[in-house]
């Protein structure tokens, strides 16, 4: 069954309180590295439920936040009613028209792979002034310095519930992840390419890793039967193999680029 980003929307409030926050040193250095300042107007392409979308609003910027789920979207919203330079806007990224005056940076974090491909990084630098920045945050899960234990453990029970399961699927670590982005690379509307990575300890017992697991679309689009085994099998490995408790880390992924001027 296809992934669709419609089932985040299904269960948005477990997808708040399950889903860990970003890193708080990828906002500063998103505001180092681009000089945002109090004001400056900012795009964000789908927020959720506006787990890095608060803390641009903190920094004073004013923020125009997309995103089409509806209950997503209400409690980012109720989060966000302190800022009254932020706004939610219930439409994707594809269907919102750009207002004349442009946008000092976009910013997309775990949704920039859900916008179409063949208009994401042209209408992003539509979007921007020029010299305005586009910022891509990408989460690797379960990825970092060393191959993560769980993961091979867990495959068993992936190839045994899950269909699409590649047989003998083996995690990255951060050293096998691509450097270059050969979207924005190849992309004539921006330059001067950031990349930067943050490894990310996370830790969960096995209930709220399960929770984690189902506000992934690839788990929530598994037939109920599938699913309810799938979760049953890391379930016992959790509590049987790691004692309950999990310290996994997940990597999060900056890409910044300079828009050039040009469309």
């Amino acid at each position: 069954m296809p992934r669709r980003p419609e089932s985040f929307n299904e269960v948005a409030e477990l997808y708040d309180r399950a889903r860990p926050l970003y890193p708080r040193a990828i906002v500063d250095d998103i505001v180092a590295l681009t000089g945002a300042q109090p004001g400056d107007r900012v795009l964000e392409i789908g927020c959720g439920t506006g787990q890095i979308t608060v803390p641009l609003a903190e920094r004073g910027v004013r923020i125009t936040a997309l995103e089409p789920g509806t209950e997503l979207a209400a409690i980012a919203r109720a989060k966000l009613a302190a800022y009254p330079d932020a706004a939610v806007v219930e439409l994707r990224f594809e269907d919102y028209d750009l207002p004349a005056e442009p946008f000092d940076l976009v910013v997309s974090a775990t949704a920039f792979h859900w916008v179409d491909p063949r208009i994401r990084v042209a209408k992003s630098a539509m979007a921007l002034k020029p010299g305005g920045f586009l910022a891509i945050i990408h989460t690797h899960w379960g990825v970092g310095e060393e191959r993560d234990p769980f993961g091979t453990q867990s495959q068993s029970c992936y190839e045994q519930w899950d269909p699409e399961t590649e047989p003998g699927f083996v995690l990255p670590v951060i050293a096998d992840l691509p450097a270059t982005n050969a979207e924005l690379d190849d992309s004539p509307c921006f330059g001067s390419i950031e990349h930067r990575l943050y490894e990310q300890p996370n830790h969960y017992s096995t209930a709220g890793y399960l929770d984690l697991l189902r506000t992934f679309s690839n788990i929530q689009g598994l037939a109920p039967a599938a699913r309810e085994g799938l979760l049953t099998c890391l379930g016992q490995l959790l509590d049987g193999e790691f004692g309950g408790k999990l310290v996994r880390s997940d990597t999060r992924e900056l890409w910044l680029a300079r828009a050039n001027g040009v469309s």
